[in-house]
């Protein structure tokens, strides 16, 4: 299917009363490396690559652009991009993390203004409010926020914002403050437990930034050819786009390219907006029936009760996290994503807490999970799948997540 010549259609971006298009530019695949490098060691194909996805989106109108201080060679790469590809209508977020000591925050704000070449970024994210104590980091007197404010007054931060990886309830108290102006949020349609946080962002007029629907909305640039057959006739990146986009209070959502033809699935979504109350419902249906058919209604409808915090299951594993895992490879195939996933968890990585299965009839025993699970009606089926999952996806070595 050819997609049509078109120009991304905008968003008022909440409070801070930017128009956003709805689709934005992520930086987190294009960058040459994780580390940051020093220009001899980014090749020039590599920046090339760049300048023209940088001409392709512009465009495009696709005019919002987003980073981080952590996504390697990223911000310099883009530094130099912006140059020799100018775009007067240009909005550039970049996330810099909490920390303890203000200083160090300043300190690496600092660094990504320089690495950006910008004497002002519009929009700056607190990057990764994951656990109650980066909220605090960032909020308290002598805080990350009250080096924002000063930046603010100084005329070289626009409007500030957060990203999180974190639980619902963080979210939604770090929205509560009212300190922020948008959020970049992880919710799709294989993930919508952070419906709480939208609608808390829409009583606060904040923005919505969806991150990560591609890669980690199920490794949708890679299908299984159960979710092709399920979605079509749109490609799942189409569907889960619409998905995103028709939900209120979304205005736009992260597209992860790392060339410029990997816009392409992308504008096939903006481009049938209109017809997004006609084209998602049998989709939903299709995807809901064989989840059912596959793992059983009542266990769909069911399967969260009485389930422990990871905090209080023994060995720390995430039940909750894992048994969602496991229904995505179960009713849809979903194996490359839930490999991926399975691997990074542990419960000292507060980006994806809590501790896969493979500790099951080793450090964790089969009767202390059956205590943890005495609220639950599925106790020895839950007992099953986390064998299941440790003997299918016990190697992983978890690699990063992109966010495409």
């Amino acid at each position: 299917m050819n997609t049509p010549s078109l120009t991304v259609p905008c968003r008022r971006f909440g409070r801070t009363g930017l128009n956003v298009p709805v689709l934005s530019l992520g930086g987190m695949r294009f960058q040459q490396s994780w580390s940051d490098l020093d220009w001899g060691q980014i090749p020039d194909d590599n920046q090339a690559n760049l300048e023209v996805l940088l001409r392709r989106t512009r465009d495009l109108g696709m005019h919002h652009v987003e980073t981080a201080r952590h996504y390697g060679s990223s911000e310099r790469q883009l530094g130099r991009a912006f140059t020799v590809a100018p775009d007067p209508r240009r909005i550039v977020q970049t996330k810099v993390p909490p920390r303890q000591d203000a200083r160090q925050f300043e300190a690496e704000l600092e660094e990504s203004m320089a690495l950006l070449g910008c004497q002002r970024v519009d929009l700056l994210a607190i990057h990764g409010i994951n656990l109650p104590e980066h909220l605090e980091q960032t909020v308290r007197p002598g805080g990350c926020l009250q080096v924002v404010r000063r930046w603010q007054r100084q005329g070289r931060i626009g409007h500030v914002g957060f990203s999180t990886h974190g639980p619902t309830e963080v979210i939604v108290a770090a929205i509560e403050t009212d300190a922020f102006d948008y959020v970049n949020l992880h919710w799709y349609y294989i993930r919508q437990d952070n419906q709480p946080a939208i609608t808390a962002a829409q009583r606060h007029d904040m923005g919505v930034f969806i991150i990560s629907p591609t890669d980690k909305g199920g490794h949708l640039h890679s299908p299984s050819a159960c979710l092709l057959e399920l979605c079509a006739p749109l490609h799942p990146i189409v569907f889960n786009d619409l998905f995103c986009l028709a939900q209120p209070g979304v205005h736009t959502i992260s597209v992860g390219a790392a060339h410029p033809g990997d816009l392409q699935l992308h504008l096939q979504a903006a481009a049938r907006l209109e017809d997004a109350p006609q084209l998602l419902p049998p989709i939903r249906q299709r995807l809901e029936l064989e989840q059912q058919k596959r793992l059983g209604a009542e266990w769909i409808r069911s399967w969260r009760q009485g389930l422990p915090p990871w905090q209080d299951t023994p060995g720390q594993l995430n039940l909750a996290a894992l048994v969602w895992l496991y229904n995505l490879w179960a009713g849809w195939d979903l194996d490359s994503y839930v490999e991926a996933r399975y691997g990074l968890m542990r419960s000292d990585n507060h980006w994806f807490p809590g501790c896969n299965a493979n500790g099951l009839d080793e450090s964790v025993s089969p009767k202390s999970l059956r205590q943890a699970l005495r609220r639950s009606p599925w106790t020895e089926r839950i007992l099953t799948i986390l064998r299941q999952l440790k003997a299918q996806f016990g190697q992983s070595k978890g690699q990063r997540l992109s966010s495409a």
